[in-house]
């Protein structure tokens, strides 16, 4: 096993609770931020999870005070146009693992569920949030285009709230997202796993035959949208990137976050 394959395995952990399997991701000290080595880690347990009996149910959510950053910007800085159409078809493999899978797919979120982090949520059947919980889609703040944001955003929200949130980048606190029915249960922070837990082993129960096919409905009623949203988003992600604008926002966030650094110290 590669050592970054050994350091993915500490970062996203697999537990089970009776039928109920769990995936946490385990970065606190970076927000959960995801790397493609954790991706690839997310999706393997899921394709395990999708093809086992003793499973009938998912959970996922966070280590400490986020769900997720999203993607590890430390990775993306030195993407290219290239690597930038690669970094798609990573996501999209990511995306349909998790648009195919059988089986209910519950999101707690234990803190801030940012970019595509929150993509992955919304990708979720259920989601129990917190008071403290912020959902949103801030790429443009990075200088990164977004395409399968909006693309999920506008079939939960509708295209006025998908434009407001792409391009202003803000984070919606957990009022507004429970408003909005982005978030289902609004629950005490100590009380989002087990809410969670609560609602997965209920749905494990449920006939797993009438699942699966509700499941693959949802899927087949939003493929047409999926694919388009990746064929663009390999091409504006390749003009994204060839532009260079991704690598100078990434550039001056980390030399802010040096400088906030050094500060501290002094």
């Amino acid at each position: 096993m590669s050592e970054t394959a050994k350091q993915a395995e500490q970062e996203v952990l697999f537990t089970q609770v009776g039928k109920v399997a769990v995936i946490t991701l385990n970065r606190p000290q970076a927000l959960n931020a995801w790397t493609i080595a954790m991706r690839e880690s997310i999706i393997d347990a899921l394709q395990r999870f999708n093809a086992d009996d003793n499973v009938a149910a998912v959970i996922m959510t966070g280590a400490g005070r986020a769900f997720s950053a999203g993607q590890d910007l430390a990775e993306a800085k030195h993407f290219d146009g290239d690597t930038a159409i690669e970094w798609i078809k990573g996501w999209e493999h990511y995306y349909d693992v998790i648009r195919s899978l059988k089986k209910p797919l519950v999101m707690a979120l234990n803190g801030t569920a940012a970019g595509s982090a929150f993509q992955v949520s919304l990708l979720g059947d259920i989601r129990v949030g917190h008071p403290g919980v912020r959902m949103g889609q801030p790429e443009i703040n990075a200088g990164i285009a977004s395409t399968t944001g909006p693309w999920i955003m506008n079939h939960m929200l509708g295209l006025s709230r998908t434009i407001e949130l792409t391009l202003t980048g803000r984070l919606m606190d957990a009022d507004e997202s429970h408003r909005l029915g982005l978030i289902h249960h609004l629950v005490p922070e100590e009380k989002v796993f087990d809410k969670a837990l609560e609602i997965a082993t209920e749905l494990a129960e449920k006939p797993p035959v009438a699942m699966r096919l509700d499941k693959q409905r949802f899927r087949e009623m939003t493929e047409g949208t999926f694919q388009d949203a990746i064929e663009a988003g390999m091409r504006i992600q390749r003009e994204s990137y060839e532009s260079g604008e991704p690598a100078r926002m990434m550039a001056a966030f980390f030399a802010k976050r040096a400088a906030k650094g050094e500060a501290a110290k002094a």
